[in-house]
């Protein structure tokens, strides 16, 4: 937890659902919606919230501080009462000494909770995606698993808010069996209920092998659509945004430095992009 988190001002949050949208065969990952009845509270698309876990812990007794992405946008109409959501996949660990498995404190701590249940929340927190003021601009997206979730929300924030979007706008991420359903809008509704065909296209690689890692989906995502995504880059207008844990950068690091011709060239062009304002990252571990 960093000093900000530590020392942010908390608002309390009350849970009116949490719903499984992967199948029981696969990971479990939840959508979580959270109430907050603080009219000051406000956010924007891509920005994220820190989850208070309450200690005694495993690893200490005091509390400490998850962030999570929001996985909507912010609502055209707001009563006294607002709601944002959350993706979270239960997650659990090995002991590397032990060999032991261990579940993740902040994700269980968030699967568990029933509607009803009362968590306080940090943030928002800056989002490092910005939306440009040119139409026709190409967007880039990069993400594995519950890293979609800021996308989520900020596609549909980009239709929303400008309308017939001209530039291409393309999703590649990574997944094992069943997480594709996170790419869309929730679990019940088509992409096309809300996004311009046109424009929008989503690539996704599904890994099924038991023990597959979703790096190895979001791998074959970008290499079965090598050509288009180097031909975006070379646009000075493309902006690539990339979300997910720092294997995610690295998976995407190492397919664009086949495409660059070695690892010097692909760091000059990211360096430049990042520079420009056309490179910018959501990683966190």
């Amino acid at each position: 937890m960093s000093a900000d988190e530590m020392t942010s001002p908390t608002v309390e949050a009350t849970v009116s659902e949490s719903t499984r949208i992967t199948p029981e065969s696969t990971d479990e990952v939840r959508q979580i919606t959270l109430q907050i009845d603080d009219p000051a509270f406000r956010y924007k698309e891509g920005q994220s919230v820190g989850v208070v876990i309450p200690g005694p812990h495993r690893f200490g007794r005091g509390d400490f501080v998850r962030r999570y992405s929001i996985a909507n946008e912010y609502p055209d109409n707001v009563d006294e009462t607002l709601a944002l959501s959350l993706l979270v996949r239960r997650c659990f660990y090995i002991d590397e000494v032990s060999g032991q498995k261990y579940p993740g404190i902040a994700s269980n701590y968030l699967c568990d909770q029933k509607p009803g249940d009362k968590l306080s929340l940090t943030g928002p927190y800056s989002s490092p995606f910005t939306i440009p003021s040119d139409r026709s601009a190409n967007f880039v997206m990069i993400s594995t698993g519950t890293g979609i979730a800021p996308f989520r929300a900020f596609i549909r924030q980009i239709y929303k808010q400008h309308g017939e979007w001209q530039g291409k706008i393309r999703l590649f991420y990574g997944a094992t069996s069943g997480m594709d359903l996170l790419y869309m809008n929730d679990v019940n509704s088509d992409l096309s209920n809300y996004y311009d065909e046109e424009t929008f296209q989503a690539y996704n690689g599904l890994v099924e092998r038991p023990l597959a890692k979703e790096e190895e989906g979001l791998e074959r995502s970008l290499s079965e659509n090598a050509e288009e995504i180097w031909s975006l880059m070379q646009q000075p207008d493309t902006h690539v945004y990339l979300a997910g844990l720092q294997k995610v950068y690295d998976t995407f690091s190492n397919e664009m430095e086949k495409l660059a011709g070695g690892q010097e060239a692909w760091t000059r062009l990211s360096e430049q992009m990042q520079h420009t304002g056309r490179l910018s990252t959501l990683v966190y571990d």
